[in-house]
């Protein structure tokens, strides 16, 4: 069996299939300052291996829906020459934690409201939890102002 070079570094088409991410989204994640490569004599992009790794942690934030913005500011605390370590998932997950339970409860008292909806055609004003009457909640500018309150 054939043993790989750790030290070895990655084109960037071997990240896409390895990591299952389009080529275009790596290039992507490199100009947002996510990844970083280095250039070969030939001006072809090079990747550590241990940006698969970094690569992975950036799909599972997204899939958290942790905006990209975000995502980059937490990797500026990791070190650049190595592959983000469980420690480092587990400091990165407990900051977003917090921010994914509020979501996730803001998500389920809209999930709660939704069956007394006026948007769903009822013409219940008297039974919709969204009713403003009067237009009072016109002052806090445009959106579903109710629906944003636990």
């Amino acid at each position: 069996m054939a043993q790989i070079d750790i030290h070895k570094e990655l084109t960037v088409g071997q990240v896409a299939a390895r990591s299952g991410v389009a080529v275009t989204a790596l290039h992507f994640y490199e100009a947002k300052g996510l990844i970083k490569s280095t250039r070969n004599q030939g001006n072809q992009r090079r990747y550590p291996r241990g940006v698969l790794r970094r690569v992975a942690l950036i799909k599972v934030a997204q899939r958290l829906g942790i905006p990209l913005a975000e995502i980059g500011e937490a990797l500026k605390s990791l070190p650049d020459n190595r592959a983000p370590t469980a420690a480092d998932w587990q400091i990165l997950s407990a900051q977003w934690s917090q921010d994914l339970d509020e979501r996730i409860n803001q998500l389920i008292a809209l999930r709660d409201r939704l069956n007394g909806c006026i948007g769903c055609g009822c013409l219940s004003m008297e039974a919709c939890p969204l009713r403003n009457q009067g237009d009072v909640l016109g002052e806090r500018g445009p959106g579903a102002h109710l629906l944003e309150e636990p």
